[in-house]
């Protein structure tokens, strides 16, 4: 159920709550549970920064309503179980208000089917999952769905006179729904899929899906895959003679670790959709914000698309406790996120009210990598 028949109730005891005087502030606790280490940890370190960036900021200005902001990380490596487990234990010895900065799919799942959320009454806000289902109550996307990123590429792609397309995708779940999404998509641009190959979930073994896309070649292939698997996919692909398909990646695929690991002549002319503005170039108040906050620091890993939307995830949570008054609680923040509808930070807009129907945008924007890695366009 998302609907706003869920949210009346807790919005009602939120407003109440407010109105009772705490004794002090209070810090705020965000949690997530991400990838610190191994093949993702890119994301989930750069979502993680982006999150500490904002409320530094915030802090630094006061606080909401006289609380401050802080965030307790804990590496899932990846692995679901982990997720699950860990989040367990955050919330057992941290009392977060709030979690935020998850990432992968059966990752999310994992933690929905749980229960977790559910019986802790926590909202999850910022998450990086290819479910194509509008998320339980408790969640909130930040971002466009990947419906809309894929309705994006597939236009693009027809209207450059490209209409055979491969389908790279990892094997989970959720891929028949995805593949039967692509058929639609590529019809409705007078388009068709004429390779589909997957790799395992959570692994990089890409062999048998290159092989497939050299023995029978589209002309482009959208990789709706994690970034360690598109790197391997992309340097094994391209060193074949008949590896010449235009390579296009979902919004999950983050530009810096694939130019980390690729060479040049592999990253030349690689489509990734974006699902923030470029945080390279002041565009609006909120670019130009967070590229201050990150000049003059050291951060752990660079400036990239997921900081930057860790950082705008870190203002929406601010606005949720903003509107809770003098005693912000679990309950609250849920009914707060779920008010959110259209409002604008500083000239991007988010949606996270019930018709919003998974998107917490529809800003899709697809970029095109130069050689060394950078967005040329």
């Amino acid at each position: 159920m998302n609907s706003m028949a869920f949210w009346r109730p807790l919005l009602a005891a939120a407003t109440m709550a407010a109105a009772v005087l705490p004794a002090a502030a209070v810090q705020v606790v965000v949690g997530q549970v991400a990838p610190m280490s191994g093949l993702e940890a890119r994301q989930g370190r750069a979502f993680g920064v982006g999150l500490k960036l904002s409320f530094d900021a915030i802090n630094k200005a006061g606080g909401i309503n006289g609380h401050t902001l802080g965030l307790v990380r804990k590496d899932d490596l990846g692995q679901p179980e982990q997720t699950v487990a860990l989040t367990r234990a955050l919330v057992a010895e941290s009392r977060p208000m709030v979690l935020a900065g998850y990432f992968g799919t059966r990752n999310i799942a994992a933690l929905v089917a749980s229960g977790t959320l559910e019986k802790e009454k926590l909202a999850l806000v910022g998450y990086r999952s290819s479910e194509l289902r509008a998320p339980p109550p408790l969640l909130f996307n930040m971002h466009a769905d990947l419906r809309e990123e894929l309705t994006k590429i597939t236009r693009h792609l027809a209207t450059i006179g490209i209409n055979r397309l491969g389908v790279f995708y990892e094997d989970v779940p959720a891929s028949g729904e995805l593949l039967k999404l692509m058929d639609e998509l590529a019809a409705a641009s007078s388009s068709r899929i004429v390779v589909r190959a997957s790799y395992p979930a959570g692994t990089t073994k890409v062999g048998d899906a290159a092989e497939a896309f050299l023995k029978e070649p589209p002309q482009a292939i959208v990789m709706l895959t994690s970034t360690g698997a598109a790197a391997a996919f992309i340097e094994r692909y391209r060193m074949a003679p008949k590896g010449t398909a235009q390579l296009v990646a979902h919004s999950g695929v983050d530009v810096e670790q694939l130019s980390q690991r690729l060479s040049e002549q592999h990253m030349q002319g690689i489509v990734i959709a974006q699902v923030t503005p470029s945080p390279f170039r002041i565009s609006s108040k909120l670019t130009r914000e967070f590229i201050e906050a990150t000049a003059g620091q050291t951060l752990e890993v660079p400036v990239s698309y997921s900081m930057f939307e860790g950082y705008i995830t870190g203002r929406v949570i601010a606005e949720a406790v903003r509107r809770q008054g003098r005693t912000p609680t679990r309950e609250g923040m849920a009914a707060a996120l779920a008010s959110l509808v259209n409002f604008d930070f500083g000239g991007y807009v988010v949606d996270l009210g019930p018709n919003a129907g998974g998107n917490g945008t529809r800003f899709v924007e697809l970029t095109i990598l130069s050689n060394a890695g950078k967005i040329r366009q």
